[in-house]
């Protein structure tokens, strides 16, 4: 089990079309099938891949050789991104997601906080871009249900816009902060 820290971390995407995207191994598990002739052992490997901007995707891959399976799970990865809501480099609101028995609670933090969690939710929320958030996982702490778990909070977050839209709310009575934080955000952009 200690080669999962080698495996673990940051990895630079090979393709060298399209955008750069941070690719990172989360988890990293060998697998034995019992044949009538033996063992025969594959890997299952859990990637995140985001482009540190507001996208972000997880996929799972399967295979013999740990190469074949990292590069499954990025083509999964990659599939399944979508674009999340942010605001400037934190979340807009407190948001809770369930996956299996896995909780995680994410809470938007001031600038200069940092990223308070850890594995999987780690992974996830660095690649993606958020770089201020408190983060808390209840119940069971598997990597594979706490990164789809992360997912499904991305998934549940809106922008402050959209919530005011549906409410029928003036977004500045939804979120007081809102027209500095976005101003803010159209600065760093120049």
């Amino acid at each position: 089990m200690r080669m999962m820290n080698r495996l673990s971390g940051k990895r630079e995407s090979r393709n060298t079309e399209g955008p750069q995207l941070d690719v990172r191994v989360v988890r990293t598990n060998k697998v034995f099938k019992t044949h009538k002739g033996g063992k025969t052992a594959s890997w299952s490997i859990l990637v995140v891949v985001g482009d540190n901007k507001g996208s972000v995707g997880v996929g799972l891959g399967k295979a013999r050789g740990i190469p074949d399976a990292i590069r499954k799970a990025e083509e999964a990865a990659r599939k399944n991104m979508f674009k999340v809501s942010l605001i400037g480099e934190t979340i807009p609101f407190e948001v809770r997601a369930t996956s299996g028995t896995a909780q995680v609670v994410l809470r938007p933090a001031a600038p200069g906080t940092g990223v308070k969690a850890g594995g999987a939710v780690r992974a996830c929320l660095g690649a993606c871009g958020v770089h201020n958030v408190l983060a808390k996982s209840l119940g069971s702490r598997n990597a594979i249900n706490m990164a789809y778990a992360t997912i499904e909070a991305f998934r549940a977050l809106q922008s402050p816009e959209e919530v005011a839209e549906r409410r029928g709310l003036d977004v500045n009575e939804l979120v007081p902060w809102i027209g500095k934080a976005r101003k803010e955000e159209a600065d760093a952009a120049y």
